[in-house]
């Protein structure tokens, strides 16, 4: 008998909408050993601060090691869907602190072309960076949150992780200043390249999750 009274993790809070609806992570939240969707629907976003990382190899995902600093709720969880975790953001002050603090257009699949882009994410502490991605293949027809091929070519970001790693889930990717995907999961046997969900299913989710 499994028997769970709570769960919490480090993950990465892709966008906010100018109504307080946020879309995060990008893939959906699973029991990790039976991959059963869990029901997080009375959950809460916090601040973490990220502590350390534990780098990526071949063969041996890394992760971000981090701690919630606060149990202060940004924001409830409506939805965990397989496109991310959704719902309403209670406190705006921590999203004037980031690095990207005014409205950005949404950039659609087909507006979407192979080269270069850039990831937000956090390697540590609490602070916002962007790091140099390359859109390696883009595939409209695969599975959810699969739609994006990008590899890491940011050397800074290289020496530090190894590439893409856990907690990075949900990283924004923005290209021609425009939000066109999340980071989802990394390939286990080449840490430099990851899978993305196109943004714009995400957008559409969280306007159902309104």
């Amino acid at each position: 008998l499994l028997v769970k009274d709570n769960a919490g993790g480090i993950g990465t809070l892709s966008f906010v909408d100018q109504a307080g609806n946020y879309g995060a992570l990008g893939h959906m939240v699973a029991e990790s050993n039976t991959g059963d969707k869990l029901n997080i629907s009375l959950g809460k976003l916090v601040h973490a601060s990220i502590d350390g990382i534990n780098k990526g190899e071949r063969g041996n995902p890394g992760e971000k090691l981090g701690s919630f600093s606060s149990n202060k709720a940004l924001g409830d969880i409506a939805k965990n869907t397989d496109c991310g975790i959704f719902g309403k953001i209670n406190d705006w002050n921590f999203i004037k602190q980031g690095l990207i603090n005014h409205p950005l257009p949404v950039g659609f699949g087909a507006e979407i072309k192979q080269g270069a882009a850039e990831i937000l994410t956090v390697v540590e502490g609490e602070r916002v960076e962007a790091f140099e991605v390359e859109i390696v293949k883009i595939m409209p027809n695969a599975k959810r949150g699969k739609e994006l091929v990008i590899k890491v070519t940011d050397e800074r970001l290289l020496g530090k992780t190894g590439g893409i790693v856990q907690g990075m889930s949900g990283s924004p990717i923005i290209q021609n200043n425009r939000l066109i995907g999340a980071v989802t999961h990394v390939f286990v046997n080449d840490p430099a390249k990851g899978y993305a969900i196109f943004a714009d299913w995400m957008v559409k989710m969280c306007d159902e999750a309104d």
